[in-house]
């Protein structure tokens, strides 16, 4: 997500005879059925010419969506994403304060008014643990290719001072297109691990995904298999430079990203380390399925509406699981939701814009991978941390998870820390909704834990310290 820092409040700037700026945060729901409306806040930065925005929606555990492209003539607003393939065409009020407009997605389209949320961008400029130079350490911008990927990936790697060779760690995203700092509800998460671990020793890659920044490549059929060929791409290019140790390079992931560590680890047993953060240790399906009900319970949705839409979910799911290819998918999740409808006394109806992203290449990959699988494979030293305040990867269930198919590994770290959310900052309920009103980007018990272990493990032996750079890791407990 985006935040920006303006010198007036937009009030104060249009009572002082300005036109009205599309800059700040937006919220508004989704009426997709009787009953059911799907929050969205929209979060835009830049001026005319050259916004950018990001969207959330929490009830769906969707953070962070980048516009491909967004456009203002006048009062009027467009705004497309790539992920979902979707688009926002609305017009912007005379006093500034509302989007009117609709939301399309698939070939279906919905109304949606979004109005100016003040509160959201009073908490986005208050960041305290934000970095702000001067930096005692470098930073370089770097491009680089996934060839396998047709992927052209722009990140910024930071080095300490001094020669090298360095350890370093690869910073890999969750899900929805990221910039490279993991930019959320105006937090900079990346960017704070980046400064944290560099000002201990550590290189740090941190890298745009697709379509984000200076990074390009395919997104609309993109798997997570295909951001982790980014990310194997990422350990490429670190292992080519000269100033980076090849045999001290570790991963760490977030959510998402945390799947993709363990997936390269399992892969590539040259790889130092991971740090699994918030990582799913259910099966994709299952991950869901308990997020979506622990979002619904938090939410005070009715047990019988919870375990309906369960049910329902089950089913789409079920639908488009094993379809062959794309084609088969959407004809699959059509003939599912029609039989739904009909389960439910409904009259025919079009496909709401939430149910079509069911078939998408990515949920349907998702749905069906299993993370202990590559887990059991990982022999490399594994740090997994999750917040028992996480309504989205639930801690208890996946860290257990996490745990068990680590068993072989024998160096595996596997922590909850109490009192954090998905994000791991000090939370009240967990839920998504709350990250942007938190002033904390990331808890000092999970900054000490990670930036310790990770130094703990890369040190190099007394005996090798005097030698050469490239000596093996010390396998610290």
């Amino acid at each position: 997500m985006a935040a920006g820092l303006l010198s007036l409040s937009p009030a104060m700037a249009w009572a002082a005879g300005s036109d009205p700026t599309l800059s700040g945060d937006w919220a508004g729901a989704l009426a997709v059925r009787p009953g059911l409306a799907i929050p969205l806040i929209l979060h835009v930065t830049g001026s005319p010419g050259h916004w950018a925005a990001t969207l959330d929606s929490p009830r769906q555990g969707a953070l962070g969506l980048h516009a491909q492209a967004i456009t203002q003539q006048g009062r009027a607003v467009t705004i497309r994403f790539a992920v979902p393939a979707a688009g926002y065409d609305a017009t912007l009020s005379a006093d500034g304060e509302t989007l009117n407009g609709n939301w399309s997605q698939g070939a279906g389209v919905l109304p949606l008014t979004m109005q100016r949320e003040r509160a959201a961008a009073d908490h986005a400029v208050m960041r305290p643990q934000r970095p702000l130079p001067p930096f005692p350490y470098r930073s370089e911008d770097v491009t680089y290719d996934n060839g396998a990927g047709h992927a052209h990936l722009a990140g910024t790697l930071t080095l300490p001072a001094g020669a090298g060779p360095f350890p370093a760690v690869l910073l890999v995203t969750g899900s929805g297109l990221q910039d490279r700092d993991e930019t959320v509800f105006g937090h900079k998460p990346f960017l704070l691990w980046a400064d944290v671990l560099t000002r201990r020793g550590i290189a740090v890659l941190r890298v745009d995904d697709r379509q984000i920044g200076g990074s390009t490549g395919e997104v609309a059929t993109a798997t997570t298999a295909d951001f982790a060929g980014d990310a194997a791409a990422g350990i490429a290019f670190l292992r080519s430079r000269a100033d980076i140790d090849p045999h001290r390079i570790g991963v760490m992931g977030h959510s998402e990203g945390a799947d993709i560590a363990a997936m390269l680890a399992a892969r590539d047993p040259a790889i130092a380390f991971i740090v699994m953060l918030a990582g799913p240790g259910e099966p994709g399906e299952r991950l869901l399925l308990q997020q979506r009900r622990r979002l619904e319970q938090a939410a005070g949705v009715p047990d019988a509406t919870v375990e309906q839409s369960a049910a329902t979910m089950r089913t789409l799911y079920d639908a488009v699981k094993t379809a062959r290819d794309q084609t088969q998918a959407d004809a699959a999740l059509r003939k599912a939701w029609q039989t739904i409808t009909a389960a439910q006394g409904r009259p025919p109806a079009a496909m709401p814009p939430a149910i079509r992203v069911v078939s998408s290449p990515w949920l349907r990959w998702f749905l069906a991978y299993d993370p202990r699988m590559d887990l059991e494979q990982v022999r490399c030293p594994v740090l997994a941390l999750g917040g028992s305040k996480d309504m989205q990867v639930e801690a208890n269930t996946n860290l257990a998870a996490i745990r068990f198919a680590l068993r072989n590994d024998h160096d595996a770290t596997v922590t909850e820390l109490p009192g954090l959310n998905h994000l791991f900052q000090t939370a009240t309920t967990g839920l998504p909704s709350e990250y942007g009103t938190i002033r904390e980007t990331i808890a000092p018990i999970a900054l000490r834990t990670v930036e310790d272990w990770i130094v703990a493990h890369t040190a190099m032996p007394a005996t090798a310290s005097a030698g050469a750079g490239s000596a093996a890791p010390m396998q610290a407990r």
